[in-house]
């Protein structure tokens, strides 16, 4: 027994070095295999579903916005990086005739315009509209004029979105009527309603109107009905159009007062001296800026004449006709369709009283003032222009 135990303690070292060689070749011959043989990714087996372990969508919608779900998301992405890379690399997008800083999308996934229709939350969203009305108007309130807008809302049929811009502040208190319900709401306090069309009303959002109504919240509207108006316009091919205003209450300008006589007329005769030319403000292509109503295609050329900074649209009506060509017919006074201008002076109210003056007097100075400032404006553009272009207009009355 005891030389059993002698040979077998004797043998243990070569034992031990038999193993460390044998253990250390199998590493050595697993690696040249593993470098030599590509990466197999487990998505592209075909293996059966049972092998693979489900994914609770359950449990990652309820983590939506937590660090598992991002992570989730976030090893996903990685391990297609390098198919998204090569991509990338190969065939890089870029289309010059997207909008600006679109360039790099294909152009099937841009939507360069929007509308004002309200969506739901939940179901198919091709299922959300079950209506799309082709016409806007928008209105500037004040919640002490509610009766009035809502007379002058029910004069527009489903066919409208209504858009009620609020200068108090005060919206929810609207849904006494049932139509606000249905209504967009923007609320920002004491501005007007150029500030409001400059800032929400850009062409891509209301590209879908055929017509804007862009109007103040003191019209009477007895005798006046949007559907009629529209075919009017239509039938005398107007683009920028006003209703006529009733010629008892006081009038700065005769183009826009009503002729009983016509359904629409599109010239005037003024003051003497007041018109250069007869195709020319305030006598033919002009009306005012309290009610006006616009098309899709003059609109986009009016909101970017509008200044950011001159509130009130002072000097804009006679700047309108350059949005159109020719002016003296496509601008034009739908008299069959009438209403009255009321002149309230509630946003003037809502001025602040300065050096002792009323703050209805420190809004009408400001509308003053913007007038003539954008009078300049424009005068200064167009001699930039046409001097860049080398044109002499100094003997020239038309522009």
């Amino acid at each position: 027994m005891g030389i059993i135990t002698r040979s077998s303690v004797g043998r243990k070292p070569s034992e031990i070095m038999r193993f460390f060689v044998t253990t250390f070749i199998g590493i050595v011959f697993g690696f040249f295999i593993g470098v030599s043989v590509p990466t197999v990714s487990i998505t592209k087996l075909n293996l059966p579903s049972g092998l693979l372990p489900s994914i609770d969508l359950s449990y990652i919608e309820d983590r939506y916005t937590g660090r598992q779900a991002w992570s989730f998301m976030n090893n996903g992405h990685r391990r297609s990086s390098s198919q998204v890379q090569l991509s990338n690399d190969t065939s890089k997008i870029w289309v010059p005739s997207n909008p600006r800083g679109a360039e790099r999308l294909p152009p099937g996934i841009v939507e360069a315009e929007s509308d004002f229709y309200l969506r739901r939350l939940w179901g198919k969203p091709s299922e959300d509209l079950t209506s799309k009305p082709n016409y806007l108007v928008t209105f500037t309130v004040g919640y002490d004029q509610k009766n009035n807008i809502d007379a002058a809302v029910k004069k527009f049929s489903g066919n409208f979105t209504i858009l009620l811009f609020h200068y108090d502040g005060r919206t929810t208190e609207w849904d006494e009527f049932e139509w606000s319900k249905q209504a967009i709401h923007v609320s920002a306090r004491k501005q007007t309603k150029w500030w409001y069309a400059k800032r929400f009303l850009h062409p891509d959002i209301v590209a879908p109107y055929d017509y804007i109504f862009i109007w103040d919240e003191d019209l009477g509207v007895e005798h006046f009905n949007a559907e009629e108006y529209i075919k009017l316009v239509r039938k005398h091919g107007l683009e920028i159009s006003q209703p006529g205003l009733e010629p008892n209450k006081g009038l700065t300008w005769q183009m826009t007062k009503r002729r009983g006589d016509q359904e629409v007329h599109k010239v005037t005769e003024e003051k003497p001296g007041w018109c250069s030319d007869p195709h020319l403000p305030p006598c033919a292509a002009f009306v005012e800026i309290m009610a006006p109503v616009f098309s899709r295609d003059a609109w986009r050329c009016v909101w970017h004449m509008i200044q950011n900074d001159l509130v009130h649209g002072w000097g804009l009506d006679f700047a309108l006709r350059r949005c159109v060509e020719p002016a003296h017919e496509k601008i034009g006074v739908v008299d069959s369709q009438w209403i009255v201008h009321q002149g309230l002076p509630s946003l003037g109210n809502q001025g602040e009283s300065q050096t002792g003056k009323a703050p209805w007097q420190g809004v009408r100075e400001r509308c003053r003032k913007e007038w003539t400032m954008f009078q300049g404006r424009l005068a200064s553009a167009e001699n930039a222009y046409y001097k860049s272009m080398g044109i002499d207009v100094s003997n020239s009355t038309a522009h």
